[in-house]
């Protein structure tokens, strides 16, 4: 009996520790996206409130990005930061459609905040002024 009782406190840290580790880790959630789940995207710039579309080779490079996005703790502080907010409107080809706020540090999806990797939300957001500067 008493080599039983210590298994109950080691599944709570085991539990415990994975849910506090995912939290530092942090997930992917759009890895298994391809290009060709990919039907339409838009872009708004604010500033400069601007709005544009994509090519499929600009879709390409979106997917490439987004599959490297990381996400940790929500995160909905991202209101108390100025700064421009990049607004991707992608629909799916199954008729969902996703938003997706790269506002680094933070990305927000479909309204809910996330801290976020630098280096891919600011891909994102060169992704999107050099679109603008294009067209």
């Amino acid at each position: 009996m008493k080599k039983r009782i210590w298994i109950i406190p080691v599944i709570v840290i085991l539990v415990c520790g994975f849910f506090i580790g995912r939290s530092f880790i942090g997930t992917r959630p759009f890895k298994d996206l391809t290009a060709k789940d990919v039907k339409e995207v838009t872009v708004k710039l604010i500033p400069p409130d601007t709005e544009l579309g994509f090519t499929d080779e600009e879709v390409n490079k979106l997917v490439e990005i987004l599959n490297r996005v990381v996400i940790y703790q929500k995160d909905n502080s991202y209101g108390k930061y100025a700064g421009q907010a990049v607004i991707f409107t992608m629909t799916k080809t199954d008729g969902t459609q996703i938003s997706i706020n790269a506002y680094n540090p933070f990305i927000i999806i479909d309204g809910v905040g996330y801290k976020t990797k630098y280096g891919p939300c600011e891909e994102l957001n060169n992704l999107a002024n050099n679109l603008e500067a294009e067209k």
